[in-house]
């Protein structure tokens, strides 16, 4: 479940649409009158009147539910949600109607709500996009609904502006982010399909704290396009893709067939030296010296004579 927040000046228009949609039904009301349409709008304008002075009275929200959850999101089960979400976002002690429309794939109600409360004082509305968030996952798990990844199941071709362009922004950086290895270069990339890049830096310093993608007219700050493309994330993506180069830069060259052929003849040759050296050394070394010779040859003929004299007595 998703909720989209909008604040307006005046009723008439926004419970107009919100219940002139073709198959529109009121599923609850609070606080109004409910003889026709006029009437409600009385109602609202009524107690509007009790603080003049707060130019913004509307709250106009939005609840859009998965498409996936469709079989359980009847008319009583959507209130319930309804009711639950505007009690933590602190919407109480006010007027309020809930409809429901059939013009989407995807089941949503419209809550028209007066920020106005029944004592004339301003429903606060501080850190109301950050809370919303918060509590619609909240919600979201609480009732066991389907939670989509990303931008799944988005009908692109229904988009209007500027979300049209916020998804071309996206689609942009999903290309560019995942193969340019630096700012320069991811700036350039960008331009190509005409989107321009804007850094926020921190007050009056160079410190770089943001960064913002504008296109046809529209910009948005990174996160707003995506939590993947806030300025610290597209950095450390920018950063990973630079060194993943570098070790593929630096990668010992595979050798070719030639190459290998080479390098077991140099091998072989090698291992051949090596072992003929191992030889040499194994052989004996010859001895020069001269009485070792002299006692050597006295030996001999000592033996000599001995067998002689030996063979002379056989017969």
């Amino acid at each position: 479940m998703i909720a989209k927040i909008v604040q307006g000046q005046g009723f008439r228009g926004v419970i107009g649409y919100v219940l002139e949609k073709e198959k529109a039904s009121l599923l609850y009301a609070e606080g109004v009158r409910l003889k026709d349409k006029e009437s409600i709008v009385k109602s609202f304008i009524a107690q509007q009147k009790l603080n003049p002075k707060i130019a913004k009275p509307v709250a106009h929200i939005s609840l859009d539910f998965s498409v996936q959850d469709k079989s359980r999101l009847t008319d009583s089960f959507m209130v319930n949600v309804a009711q639950e979400y505007m009690k933590k976002m602190g919407y109480k002690d006010t007027q309020y109607i809930i409809a429901r429309h059939h013009d989407t794939d995807h089941p949503h109600i419209h809550l028209v709500i007066n920020r106005i409360d029944n004592n004339g004082k301003r429903i606060t509305d501080q850190n109301e996009r950050s809370r919303n968030v918060k509590i619609c996952m909240e919600l979201t798990k609480e009732n066991g609904l389907y939670i989509a990844s990303g931008k799944e199941n988005v009908k692109e071709h229904r988009l209007k502006e500027p979300d049209k362009t916020k998804y071309e922004i996206y689609h942009a950086l999903q290309s560019a982010t995942s193969k340019c290895r630096n700012w320069q270069e991811l700036k350039a990339e960008l331009l190509k399909s005409g989107i321009k890049t804007e850094f926020r830096n921190n007050g009056t310093t160079d410190k770089i704290q943001g960064v913002r993608f504008g296109k046809n007219g529209y910009e948005f700050n990174g996160s707003k396009i995506d939590r993947a493309y806030s300025y610290t994330k597209i950095s450390y993506q920018l950063q990973k893709n630079e060194k993943l180069q570098q070790v593929q830069i630096n990668k010992p060259k595979q050798l070719t067939r030639q190459d290998n052929t080479t390098d077991i003849s140099l091998g072989l040759e090698n291992a051949t030296s090596l072992m003929g050296g191992l030889f040499d050394l194994m052989k004996p070394s010859p001895v020069y010296d001269e009485n070792e010779v002299d006692l050597f040859r006295k030996e001999a003929k000592r033996r000599k004579k001995k067998r002689e004299n030996q063979y002379k007595h056989r017969f």
